[in-house]
């Protein structure tokens, strides 16, 4: 089932040149990266950490969101280490990830609860959810 968003309430605009080996910009300029191919000597960052990145970051807010919800403090210093891999199975390329989740002095069954319900909610979540392996690990 696809869902269509109601109200957008942002746009990413990014402009990107040269693939692998290229540049990405965004129209505000806040973003402005060299690109390079995976394992390359490149000084650039690639397609896989950015996602990684973006995922993390979005997976956080998630879990701040689901632990309101849920009545918790988390704590301030909670981290989080994705591992996105670029692959191959037969013939094609595919993604697979793991969301490393650091939640000290929170009760393991809690914290669990709360990694669960982020990744209901984390729109990165929702769009890779049936389309790669994901691995949700609690450190």
């Amino acid at each position: 089932m696809m869902i269509r968003i109601e109200n957008v309430l942002y746009t990413a605009n990014v402009h990107v040149t040269g693939g692998r080996d290229g540049q990405a910009h965004s129209d505000d300029d806040r973003l402005d990266l060299k690109l390079s191919p995976p394992g390359s000597n490149g000084h650039g960052t690639n397609p896989e950490q950015l996602l990684a990145a973006g995922w993390s970051a979005c997976f956080i807010g998630a879990m701040g969101r689901a632990a309101s919800q849920m009545k918790i403090r988390l704590p301030a210093d909670l981290a989080l280490d994705t591992e996105v891999d670029l692959g191959t199975t037969g013939d094609g390329y595919f993604l697979q990830a793991r969301l490393n989740v650091s939640l000290p002095g929170l009760d393991r069954e809690v914290a669990r609860a709360v990694v669960e319900a982020a990744h209901q909610l984390c729109p990165y979540s929702k769009a890779t959810r049936g389309n790669i392996h994901v691995e949700l690990n609690l450190l």
